[in-house]
């Protein structure tokens, strides 16, 4: 077992890679020939469920809690003991203790980024902007966002669209970047939507039709654009953008396909189970999720929240810094962290049940942690320094834990993970070569990911 990685079950671990084999030059296609020649394996993962958790959670209030801290660093929360020997988490995750052996934890993931949107952007494509800059707007000099890029490089075959987000537009101020394909082109662009999967009467407003048009009055491209620009607003389809022929025509094929209607049919769940997964508009949304995977779609990402949030006892992000009396102890044992155990381990039972987990990285993860060091509001502040993210599925090793943060839990003391390394990682998983290179709006060759996946985790 490498020294660099803590891991509660001992398993041989491999070292695997692969390459996507679209968007590729030449040179990489013989080089990935040449890699695959050379013994190398594929990840497994078929799919990702990235789950977005906007605000920046607590890592030192939740996973990698400092228990021996001094006080003033030290989280007010107790411990409990989890599925794996001698690793405790937050005593308000309890449902969630009983999973971790599905999980590995990233403990020393980091970045320079302070501000949420400069921050959010930068995990959503592991790469930092030039500036930390809360005015951080959408552009093409920007990089797009996972679900985009996969779909330029191993777009899905099943006649589901390649990438879905929802149930929000995250935004702080502005439009988070790093939602959209950018520079990629709108084709790339994930297929959004706002509907709210905890509506009794969910569905998908971009795949329903005004009652007066019927399918043969869509054979037109022009036709097609009206309905699009008249239902669907907030896919921002802008004449302007690249791609966008194609994107209509991915849009007309949607609203053919019975594939596609089904796969969002909530209606067709158990009571049963829809009760289990929690009826929050998060927990119907981690239910669709498992839907979507399961008919084919390869990256799905849920927003935990469309604000920062903070100061609600019952809506919004994790943004906690203590604000009019609302301290971060108070609020996240009544709204955050209930439905997040509410929600996670049911998600990560039910794939595991149906055969689906092995084949379905599951990702956890905020744009920061938040600072080891209390702060005069009884609360914690921004913390890109260090922190935690989760993957389980996807042939991830659960129990392990890979590096470790000092003992307030404020910068890594051992194997520092960048967010580069992460996309790597994730893109390891699904066996994409995360050397591939995308043009940019200016010709330039850039990596999918500047970064070196962990391959430790992996069993």
């Amino acid at each position: 077992m490498p020294s660099n990685i803590s891991s509660f079950h001992r398993r041989h671990m491999l070292r695997a890679g692969g390459a996507g084999m679209l968007g590729l030059t030449l040179p990489k296609l013989l080089q990935a020939d040449e890699q695959q020649g050379q013994g190398r394996t594929p990840g497994r993962a078929k799919s990702v469920i990235f789950l977005f958790q906007w605000g920046g959670p607590s890592h030192v209030d939740t996973f990698d809690m400092k228990p021996e801290a001094p006080d003033g660093y030290r989280s007010l929360y107790r411990t409990v003991s989890t599925s794996v020997p001698g690793m405790h988490v937050c005593e308000h995750l309890p449902e969630t203790a009983k999973v971790m052996h599905r999980f590995a934890q990233l403990r020393t993931v980091h970045h320079t980024m302070n501000n949420h949107n400069s921050a959010g952007y930068t995990a959503l494509t592991g790469v930092e902007p030039l500036v930390d800059d809360q005015r951080l707007r959408e552009s093409l000099d920007l990089f797009p966002g996972y679900g985009s890029v996969v779909d330029a490089v191993a777009p899905g075959v099943s006649g589901m669209p390649t990438c879905v987000s929802y149930p929000y537009q995250i935004a702080d101020g502005s439009v988070t970047p790093g939602q959209r394909a950018s520079f990629l082109g709108k084709q790339h662009d994930p297929l959004f939507f706002k509907d709210d999967p905890n509506d009794r009467d969910f569905r998908l407003s971009q795949l329903s039709l005004p009652a007066d048009i019927s399918l043969d009055r869509l054979g037109s491209r022009r036709g097609l654009q009206q309905i699009i620009n008249q239902q669907s607003r907030e896919l921002d389809a802008s004449s302007a953008a690249r791609g966008l022929n194609a994107y209509y025509d991915r849009a007309l094929e949607m609203l053919n396909s019975n594939r596609v209607r089904e796969a969002f049919d909530l209606s067709s769940e158990p009571e049963m189970l829809r009760e289990a997964y929690g009826r929050t508009t998060y927990g119907q949304s981690c239910l669709l999720a498992r839907r979507l995977v399961e008919h084919g779609v390869k990256f799905v990402t849920v927003y935990f929240a469309p604000s920062i949030g903070g100061r609600s006892r019952t809506d919004g992000g994790w943004d906690t810094h203590g604000f009019d009396n609302t301290r971060m102890y108070e609020i996240l044992p009544e709204w955050h962290l209930p439905v997040t155990d509410h929600t996670l381990p049911v998600l990560i039972n039910d794939l595991s049940e149906r055969g689906l987990l092995d084949e379905t990285l599951v990702i956890w993860m905020g744009e920061f942690g938040r600072t080891p060091k209390i702060n005069a509001n009884i609360s914690r502040d921004h913390w890109p320094k260090c922190y935690t993210v989760l993957m389980a599925g996807g042939g991830v090793q659960g129990g392990a834990v890979y590096g470790a943060s000092d003992k307030y839990g404020a910068v890594p003391d051992r194997d520092p993970v960048t967010t580069g390394d992460l996309a790597a990682t994730m893109y390891y998983a699904m066996g994409i070569d995360h050397n591939i290179e995308l043009r940019d709006n200016l010709n330039r060759p850039l990596p999918i990911a500047r970064g070196r996946a962990v391959t430790e985790i992996f069993s």
